[in-house]
């Protein structure tokens, strides 16, 4: 499989790179997305480390492949997921599905604490490199498929989930802190499925709904190869 652009930032801006950033900031505006840590994070975190040699566009809206058989989110996704999180820079976060580490490491790059938990050792280790390269030490990697959370480093301020479920399980209300936020796809594997924001408030959850999506389900069980 191709591998990842070598760990070096200055060579990650390339002229390329930097006209489709400065066309992607225009697009975040145009969503709305326009808070001014988030936008430094998003430069301080050049998308193209994160990426599959051979990639043209860096800054591109569309799903890419990644190792292991699965994908990342688009670039306005992964930024409009970052911006409904509201992270604030004393939040400790949890977030299920690690996958290349960008979106893991503009939370490093936003919060206090990033615990991060992936299936695939495979990708638990690129990510842990690209971050280490980036200067990023605030976040801790666990192999884990995400189902029952993390209670080890609980309660959160922000959880989010790289995956579908049907419904929210408890536990993660239970693993949130007062009014804190979680960032999630709920539906059917196979139907209609709704990116939401749910705030803890008291013993319950109050939800936003942002828009259809498609994700794939919370997987079960870590990978015993890969």
């Amino acid at each position: 499989m191709p591998s990842a652009v070598p760990l070096s930032v200055p060579s990650a801006w390339n002229p390329r790179d930097r006209e489709d950033f400065a066309s992607f900031i225009l697009r975040l505006r145009s969503a709305q997305i326009t808070q001014g840590r988030l936008i430094e994070a998003l430069e301080a975190v050049p998308r193209r480390l994160f990426l599959r040699g051979g990639i043209r566009e860096a800054y591109g809206d569309r799903t890419l492949p990644i190792d292991c058989g699965e994908a990342m989110h688009g670039a306005l996704h992964a930024a409009k997921l970052v911006h409904l999180l509201g992270v604030e820079p004393t939040s400790r976060i949890l977030e299920v599905g690690t996958g290349t580490g960008y979106v893991t490491a503009l939370l490093a790059r936003l919060g206090s604490r990033v615990t991060t938990l992936e299936r695939y050792k495979t990708l638990i280790g690129a990510a842990e490199e690209r971050l280490r390269g980036l200067g990023l030490t605030n976040v801790a990697f666990v192999h884990e498929d995400g189902r029952e959370g993390y209670k080890d480093a609980a309660p959160y301020d922000r959880i989010i989930v790289h995956a579908a479920m049907e419904t929210l399980p408890r536990i993660f209300l239970e693993q949130l802190a007062q009014h804190g936020q979680i960032v999630c796809a709920l539906g059917p594997a196979t139907g209609a499925q709704s990116l939401v924001r749910l705030l803890k408030v008291g013993s319950r959850l109050e939800r936003e709904d942002f828009g259809p999506v498609r994700y794939q389900p919370l997987s079960f069980g870590v990978a015993a190869v890969l």
